[in-house]
């Protein structure tokens, strides 16, 4: 995997932005494959395609771009809230790609968070813009990475290192359960997920009890968040996510 742009590309263009979206979009269908069935290259979508910038067509998943210069940050700047609630509430949502490149045009990190990791607590709402703007009143949104659970950021390439292909599609493929679940299930697993993420590699069960009136704050119609907890610690533990050592003892396998 070349990690440098094609800037050849981009002589007729004088707009930063048209420059990087022509130049990383050719990286990633010249240098991309597929994270989930390793199939390569990637096709991209006819251009202004409302959902998603690249395809596979062996497998059909479906992959948004977003790239961004300098170091890789938790907030990610996007389009429309409205329509970015309604995209991760579809059925056709893609998978997200993330990627930053430094000063020379040289691929930083490449990423990719799978749809399954999405949920509408983490597309923050920005300020509409002003009666003066062109589009005023026009609200727009922000991705907040941190919601996202270690394991669900995907690294094809993480500080200039490229990762080998078979651990990528290992752990695109490991998290695909959360697509069968419903949302409020998978919403319920997320969030335990995410306390997990906060606690070392060993933990013990009343470390997780103790993020309940967190987790009631996120489920406050739930009166029974001990359970709850429980039950999804068991789904985590079914899918290989973590491991059961036994008397309220478990260990992180990612």
């Amino acid at each position: 995997m070349n990690l440098n742009f094609n800037q050849s590309l981009a002589a007729n263009y004088k707009s930063p932005s048209q420059i990087i979206r022509v130049l990383s979009e050719s990286w990633v269908a010249n240098q991309s494959y597929c994270p989930n069935c390793s199939a390569e290259p990637l096709t991209e979508f006819a251009n202004n395609q409302p959902v998603a910038d690249f395809y596979c067509t062996n497998c059909s998943e479906e992959y948004e771009l977003k790239s961004k210069k300098a170091n890789l940050s938790n907030i990610i700047n996007d389009g429309s809230y409205d329509t970015m609630i309604e995209r991760i509430n579809s059925e056709d949502n893609p998978s997200f790609f993330f990627l930053t490149y430094s000063q020379e045009y040289r691929v930083n990190n490449f990423l990719i968070i799978p749809k399954q990791f999405f949920k509408p607590d983490m597309i923050i709402k920005r300020k509409p813009l002003s009666v003066t703007a062109k589009r005023a009143g026009w609200v727009g949104c922000n991705i907040d990475l941190r919601k996202v659970p270690e394991s669900g950021k995907v690294f094809l390439v993480k500080d200039q290192q490229v990762i080998p292909r078979d651990n990528v599609t290992e752990q695109f493929q490991k998290t695909l359960f959360l697509r069968k679940q419903s949302t409020a299930s998978r919403g319920w697993t997320l969030d335990v997920w995410q306390c997990i993420d906060r606690l070392d590699a060993n933990f013990f069960l009343n470390q997780v009890y103790a993020f309940a009136d967190l987790l009631k704050l996120k489920h406050p119609e739930n009166n029974h968040i001990p359970d709850k907890i429980r039950q999804q610690l068991q789904v985590l533990r079914d899918r290989g996510i973590i491991e059961f050592l036994g008397r309220g003892h478990y260990r992180k396998l990612y």
